[in-house]
């Protein structure tokens, strides 16, 4: 039987960077650990509504950079930055640390794996038919420029008595290319029926050698918040970082 090896795991070091990107001796490495799962956890329930893909974690001496990729910019920064702010306080009084929040815009979530598996349960919660919502998914993928998207939904679809899986495909995902910018998310359905997985894995095109994945799919930072005078940098949605680092998609720091 075949076993698949993460896709994104498989190639970190290699086109991929780490989402968490810091160093701890033996006796701090777990601990902060913890603290990246808790950083992650509080960020999915305050920000449930508001698309968000993944967050990047980067700590220094004194310091903690979180970067937020979202579709939805303007849920996380809120009204004249005040959500933004309130989350950043949090993070402070969660790890004794200046805190710095970036928000990273993704413009084109139809070819972001994570919200496509989230977008499809939530359409699955909301009773659509599965087959359905794996087909427009595709559909839309294809319309962005996806080279290549496979779906793939199990549980007790359609109510029905027993569990079983279903597919719908596209393209190629050649999973075993390390230059391949394979991306791949997973998320759960809650239906009254039990619990659906959706997997699916997004072929957007091969990385040069020696490069990075640069994520089309995102845009340099739309606000960022410290705890310098003011506490807040820049206005409501006025964007910063148009310097070094802007549009790189990985979470680069804002020009100073």
């Amino acid at each position: 039987m075949g076993q698949k090896v993460h896709p994104i795991g498989f190639r970190l070091g290699v086109i991929r960077d780490w989402e968490s990107k810091w160093f701890a001796d033996k006796a701090g490495y777990t601990q902060l650990v913890g603290e990246d799962l808790e950083i992650r956890q509080l960020i999915t329930r305050r920000l449930a509504n508001a698309s968000v893909s993944k967050t990047e974690i980067e700590r220094h001496l004194n310091e903690v950079k979180v970067t937020i990729h979202t579709a939805k910019p303007g849920i996380v920064i809120g009204k004249q930055g005040a959500a933004v702010e309130e989350l950043r306080k949090l993070l402070e009084a969660m790890t004794g640390k200046k805190a710095r929040v970036n928000i990273m815009e993704i413009r084109n979530p139809e070819i972001d794996s994570r919200l496509v598996a989230r977008s499809i349960a939530e359409q699955l919660e909301r009773r659509v038919a599965f087959r359905r919502a794996m087909k427009q998914a595709v559909q839309r993928a294809e319309r962005m420029g996806a080279k290549g998207i496979r779906i793939k939904v199990g549980g007790r679809l359609g109510g029905s008595e027993m569990a079983r899986k279903d597919k719908e495909a596209h393209g190629k995902v050649p999973l075993q290319t390390l230059r391949a910018d394979i991306d791949y998310g997973q998320s759960e359905a809650a239906t009254t029926f039990g619990r659906i997985g959706v997997k699916v894995w997004i072929y957007r095109g091969d990385v040069a050698p020696g490069q990075k994945v640069v994520d089309p799919a995102v845009q340099e930072p739309r606000r960022s918040s410290d705890n310098r005078s003011g506490g807040t940098r820049g206005g409501g949605g006025r964007s910063v970082g148009q310097g070094r680092g802007a549009g790189t998609g990985r979470g680069a720091p804002p020009a100073r």
